[in-house]
């Protein structure tokens, strides 16, 4: 194995890491302050792949530019399901959960495929540009941008939760919800604030992959079930655990690669996961960080 193809591999699995990681931050938010699996994380990654690809197509939008209108739809389309929906079974067993967001899954899956039943591929003027490292060393830049992209929307998120009055409000509600009330802190409020966070985040993920990922309506079922080993494997609801949790299984994937056909990288992830189940239950880190769960 050449010193060029290691180093490509751990530069490609850290900018996979980095999509990773933003998906998670969203899912580990979600949980860490209501205490909800939610099961369609992954449908609304590809919700805002779709939302990103026909603002491209009928606006002309560059898809790192339409990440934002991404996250507004899913923003809000996050607050009506957590108003309309999970509200309503909040206090219920976590396997009622579990059973409605697995629906709205596949709701949303069928309803994406009737309308658009055939994959489409975003086409960017810069869609096989790349960086040079070196000889026969080179990165794409689409990756590289949603990298950047991803690690700038953790870092907000991280600064908004911890430095903001409303994103104090929603550490105080996932620390005590009896006393974030006592302290005049709508609790609903702050549940469909913080779904609709978690929701954007999968919308900008969705986004920032769209120009080098197909964009179909079973996309979110190749993202889901890593996207929870990330949040185990950081600690469930803990936000620094799911940034480097993302990282930590895009470097194995990619290095694994180099061992295993690709076709197969997942033997890799959940591998990690069942020593995780094992020998680390609540993950590398403290489970709930800032977000302790109720």
């Amino acid at each position: 194995m050449s010193g060029s193809i290691l180093l490509v591999s751990i530069i490609n699995g850290l900018l996979t890491g980095g999509i990773y990681s933003v998906t998670a931050i969203g899912l580990t938010l979600i949980w860490g302050v209501m205490g909800v699996s939610n099961f369609a994380h992954g449908t609304f990654l590809m919700a805002g792949m779709y939302v990103t690809y026909w603002l491209f197509v009928l606006v002309g939008i560059d898809p790192y530019l339409g990440l934002f209108g991404s996250m507004a739809f899913m923003f809000v389309w996050g607050w009506l399901v957590q108003k309309y929906l999970i509200n309503k079974i909040m206090d219920a067993p976590h396997y009622n959960q579990f059973l409605l967001t697995v629906g709205i899954s596949i709701f949303m899956e069928n309803f994406v495929l009737f309308l658009w039943p055939d994959y489409r591929q975003l086409i960017v003027s810069y869609q096989n540009a790349g960086i040079a490292l070196g000889p026969g060393l080179q990165i794409d830049l689409v990756r590289l941008l949603a990298f950047v992209a991803s690690i700038i929307l953790s870092m907000a998120l991280y600064y908004f939760l911890k430095y903001t009055d409303l994103g104090k409000a929603i550490r105080a509600t996932s620390q005590n919800k009896i006393g974030a009330q006592v302290v005049g802190i709508n609790v609903w409020k702050i549940y469909m604030l913080t779904f609709g966070i978690g929701s954007a985040m999968a919308g900008a993920a969705g986004a920032v992959i769209a120009p080098y990922f197909p964009v179909s309506f079973n996309v979110g079922d190749v993202f889901i079930l890593v996207t929870f080993v990330v949040v185990c494997l950081g600690g469930m609801g803990n936000f620094v655990g799911a940034l480097l949790g993302g990282l930590i299984i895009g470097l194995a994937e990619s290095l694994g690669t180099l061992i295993i056909p690709g076709g197969q990288k997942q033997l890799i992830t959940f591998g990690l996961f069942i020593l995780i189940l094992l020998f680390r239950p609540h993950g590398l880190f403290r489970s709930g960080g800032y977000w302790q769960t109720q």
